[in-house]
């Protein structure tokens, strides 16, 4: 049997990030996000060496953007169209490219980390589980997550289990 190296015997791992779902979710239990101590975290707790986090774009948000891109995320855009209707809020739903780059990364990972509490995400989770490529669910609200998910509890963490360490410092 051939022995593994070192090197090459930790599994590539790569983070899939539905930002909005993470953001409100964080929000939600009344605390704020530091996105660029959350690449430390998935970098430093799972090895995560790549973190594609799915955003809507809306121009006006480039500061934003660069921010989360020098913190180390891989940005996938939504185009959005920003209602003019004032109780009409803009949204950027990225479940089909989050579905869509876990598949065409598929043969560059070993294990893959959803980010998510979106039940919506239960066919991409349930096939990776199937691979074996699941390593995590990292949902964001413990309190208000699909009991589709139930089924992966294996594979849960829940955001608030390690909010000290992610959490944005006033």
């Amino acid at each position: 049997m051939k022995k593994l190296s070192k090197r090459t015997s930790r599994n590539i791992i790569y983070a899939f990030i539905d930002s909005q779902n993470l953001n409100l979710g964080v929000q939600s239990q009344g605390w704020r996000l530091d996105f660029a101590r959350f690449r430390i975290y998935l970098k430093d707790k799972y090895h995560v060496q790549k973190a594609y986090l799915f955003i809507g774009y809306i121009p006006k948000n480039r500061k934003l953007y660069d921010f989360l891109d020098k913190a180390g995320y891989k940005l996938i855009y939504k185009p959005v169209l920003e209602s003019k209707r004032p109780k009409v809020k803009t949204k950027g739903n990225v479940d089909a490219e989050l579905v869509l780059h876990t598949m065409i990364e598929f043969p560059r990972y070993d294990k893959a980390i959803i980010v998510s509490g979106d039940g919506d995400f239960y066919c991409i989770i349930e096939y990776l589980d199937k691979k074996r490529k699941l390593e995590k669910v990292i949902v964001p609200n413990k309190a208000s997550f699909s009991s589709l998910l139930r089924k992966f509890r294996k594979y849960v963490v829940y955001v608030r289990d390690f909010r000290a360490k992610v959490e944005r410092k006033k």
